[in-house]
């Protein structure tokens, strides 16, 4: 038996003659337009759109207005609860605006951030969101600028949830800050000795929360031997290959292990543990972000709480409001010190 031809899908023209309007009115009735539509017609329209099956063609749009009604969010790895709770808040934000969010992967590869944002500037979204570390010898870095610039030319918005240093809007979290309060937080419970996990030397973030937590501790005359400072991964197999090489070399004498983000310290956690090391009896821990699972570990982690949900919202706020045209505002997020289980007063 020869299939059965399939029907052509409807246009816009086909829901305007429907519903007995103009193209004009149809248009404004289905695509968001800023003039007012009598609300009968309005309604008249949206019924013949759903007689008909329509839905709106948002390539034609994007080339009609010069993007789309899309926020791109780039992420370096989606599994970290970090990202994914920022990703959260963006998508809670975009969706009250009437915005749809996609999502990128960088995998932290700075190269892969690039390819991506060029990809993305071809689909035209109305707002382009980066998250995560900058590098400082990124050699993709002015070509990174280069595209960006180019998107906000053709009126795209650009928001980087990141450090300052970049010529556009960027949510900041001031990790420098929040890493010196908690060594002073941790020197007030009476810790002395210290050992850290931390990420690649070229990772701004790491950088900041490592110096910070050394300037925390040297208001109180405390050092960490560079013998007990580990590079690793910025994941939670990193933080426990990183807590391994630490325990080859020996933990005698270490109060507390920092790392410099909450999957890395858990990790660490659960290297200690299968090493026979009882967290917090023999040696404690603290971490940095207060993702969720730091509530749910056992023992609970200590931590600097970044209200990450709200730096994702606050991107969006950013991204679509007048200020951000300049594209050079900045919005600073506070930290604040958690204390919990895994570190308790000595």
């Amino acid at each position: 038996m020869p299939a059965l031809p399939h029907a052509a899908p409807a246009t816009l023209h086909d829901v305007a003659r429907e519903a007995g309007v103009s193209l004009a009115t149809a248009s404004r009735s289905l695509n968001g337009s800023a003039r007012k539509v009598n609300d009968d017609y309005r309604q008249r329209v949206l019924a013949a759109a759903a007689r008909l099956n329509y839905s709106p063609n948002f390539s034609a749009q994007a080339i009609a207005k010069g993007s789309t009604s899309t926020v791109a969010l780039v992420v370096s790895d989606i599994a970290d609860p970090y990202f994914s709770s920022i990703a959260a808040g963006v998508i809670r934000a975009a969706e009250a605006e009437g915005l749809i969010v996609t999502m990128a992967v960088t995998e932290r590869n700075p190269e892969r951030e690039l390819e991506l944002v060029r990809a993305l500037r071809g689909q035209r979204p109305r707002v382009m969101i980066l998250t995560g570390s900058r590098s400082v010898d990124s050699e993709h870095q002015a070509a990174l600028i280069t595209e960006l610039t180019a998107f906000t030319a053709t009126g795209g918005r650009v928001v980087l949830i990141s450090q300052e240093g970049l010529p556009f809007n960027t949510v900041v979290v001031d990790n420098y800050l929040g890493a010196r309060a908690l060594a002073n937080a941790l020197v007030a419970q009476g810790y002395r000795t210290f050992a850290a996990l931390t990420g690649a030397e070229t990772l701004v973030t790491s950088r900041d929360r490592l110096a910070g937590f050394a300037d925390g501790l040297a208001e109180h005359g405390i050092a960490i031997h560079p013998d007990r400072v580990v590079r690793g991964e910025f994941t939670r197999d990193g933080g426990f290959a990183a807590a391994t090489e630490l325990l080859a070399t020996g933990l005698e004498q270490v109060d507390l292990v920092f790392a410099v983000n909450d999957v890395m310290a858990i990790g660490a956690m659960s290297a200690l543990r299968e090493a026979g090391i009882d967290v917090p009896g023999d040696i404690a821990v603290a971490g940095f972000d207060d993702i969720d699972t730091a509530r749910d570990v056992t023992p609970a982690l200590t931590t600097v709480n970044i209200p990450l949900t709200d730096v994702g919202r606050q991107a969006v706020a950013l991204a679509l409001s007048d200020t951000a045209r300049t594209g050079d505002e900045a919005v600073r997020v506070a930290t604040r010190v958690i204390l919990r289980a895994s570190s308790p007063a000595r």
